[in-house]
């Protein structure tokens, strides 16, 4: 992701305010930094992982230069628009003045045969030293002098040699030597690189100097029960823990309350045998273009979703209370809650309702891979129309679930289970589940919520049979 250039350099040296990377976000929590002060840096190089109420997002440099100053913590949370970093491009002027006040106007440098300059290195790699060449300075005589001739320059110095690296692997500045990536593992780990001997070359710390030091901490036992100080009697907080709400958790606090108390809720139940189901899954297990992707029967209550939809497209509305007015909407992101680390995010496949079956199959397992592994961008959460919300994975029958704001309706399908079942006039074991469908009654009456519900069982019941006659 690339990030647009906002400011103009005061000096040469840039301040790259936190950008909005989702729609409308208004903060974000700033997770960890991939640099420091003194790091050189390129166009798009990675400078931090950032936390939105949506996603964890990396944001890349859209300036080239030395990193000045960090103005944000890990940890803290940062308004949209507040400098977060300073990076110097060194176009900044180094001019002076004269003695007597006037400014002087230095001649451009130019090579010559000798001196010594520091080269700009690669982050995490602290500075060396590269020979060049360059011409002494000179200034311009003020106006009625006469001018002398130059003074001899001095013969080079021999190189000093070079100082050996710190045991830690420290740079000149203190600062242990490490890429960025070994940095983020090291602060996962709760690593101090600084008490670390580094291994690798140039006294660079590498990724297994950090798994190594971990691995200790890591099987310390904790310490006994007695040791810990007993809290006062009475004393509940003692025995209490307090986590901060951010990020998504933060998000999703905010819009469940404002659709609980914005949208009318009402929520149906169908319990359905779902044994036709079960079976078409082994059956499309078996086929071969369904051999690289995963065939559960989520997928089939998502396309029998998808035809309810086609069938009742007013169930796929939003509510426009400003200008008084219901947005139907011809086509379907569909929505699917998955529940991750950092909170419940919903992402959704975006025209869904156009994907044969083992797309929409290959798209089920991306979507819930890439939530899963945390890597879920804004652009994949915005904009759905409808939502399922698979409470069977946690052994749950049903629920009423709270609609996704700015939606109509959802769907919840619950623990499929063997129970007892009157089938073509007799009782048998069967492979049963239970629907739940909340809509928003200002949307969907009850009369429309019923029929969706209906043909969503009446699809999972016969999808065979339901396939050829509804397409």
């Amino acid at each position: 992701m690339a990030i647009q250039k906002s400011d103009p350099a005061v000096d040469g040296v840039h301040a790259f305010k936190l950008p909005d990377v989702g729609e409308g976000l208004v903060e974000a929590e700033l997770l960890t930094w991939y640099v420091a002060p003194g790091d050189e840096l390129t166009v798009n190089q990675m400078i931090c992982e950032i936390e939105t109420a949506k996603a964890v997002v990396e944001l890349p440099s859209p300036y080239a230069g030395t990193v000045k100053e960090l103005r944000a913590q890990e940890g803290e949370t940062v308004e949209v628009g507040t400098v977060i970093i300073t990076i110097d491009d060194g176009t900044g002027s180094g001019g002076g003045a004269s003695d007597g006040g006037t400014a002087t106007t230095a001649a451009p440098e130019t090579p010559a045969d000798d001196g010594e300059e520091k080269e700009k290195p690669l982050v995490g790699y602290g500075e060396k030293a590269a020979p060049t060449q360059r011409r002494a300075r000179r200034r311009h005589a003020p106006a009625g002098t006469v001018p002398t001739a130059p003074a001899p320059e001095p013969e080079p110095a021999a190189p000093a040699p070079a100082e050996p690296a710190a045991p830690n692997g420290a740079a000149a500045q203190g600062r242990p030597l490490a890429k960025p990536p070994v940095r983020k593992l090291a602060k996962d780990l709760g690593v101090d690189l600084a008490s670390l001997t580094p291994t690798g070359t140039d006294g660079i710390v590498t990724r297994d100097d950090v798994r190594s030091a971990a691995e200790p901490a890591t099987a310390a036992p904790e310490p006994a029960a007695a040791a810990r100080p007993a809290p006062a009697a009475g004393d509940q907080s003692a025995r209490e823990r307090r986590v901060p709400v951010k990020g998504v958790r933060k998000h999703t606090a905010a819009a469940m309350v404002d659709s609980a108390f914005t949208a009318p809720h009402v929520t149906e139940f169908l319990q359905i045998d779902i044994t036709g189901t079960m079976n078409a899954v082994k059956r499309l297990r078996e086929r071969p273009d369904f051999a690289d992707v995963k065939v559960s029967p989520l997928l089939l209550v998502a396309k029998a979703l998808l035809m309810a939809v086609r069938r009742h497209p007013e169930v796929n509305s939003s509510w426009d209370g400003e200008n008084q007015e219901i947005v139907l909407k011809d086509y379907v992101n569909l929505g699917i809650a998955a529940a991750t680390d950092r909170g419940l995010v919903v992402p959704n496949i975006k025209d869904a309702h156009a994907q044969a079956l083992p797309e929409l199959a290959a798209s089920l397992k991306g979507l819930t891979e890439t939530a899963r592994e945390g890597k879920t961008s804004p652009a994949d959460m915005s904009g759905g129309t409808i939502t399922i919300t698979n409470v069977g994975v946690f052994g749950v029958d049903a629920g009423t679930p709270i609609i996704n704001p700015g939606e109509a309706a959802i769907l919840a399908f619950g623990q499929i289970r063997d129970m007892p079942w009157v089938h073509e006039g007799e009782l048998a074991v069967r492979k049963v589940t239970t629907l739940a469908l909340s809509f928003d009654h200002r949307l969907v009456d009850g009369e429309l919520g019923s029929k969706v519900l209906r043909d969503i069982g009446t699809a999972l019941e016969d999808p065979e049979l339901t396939a050829l006659a509804w397409g």
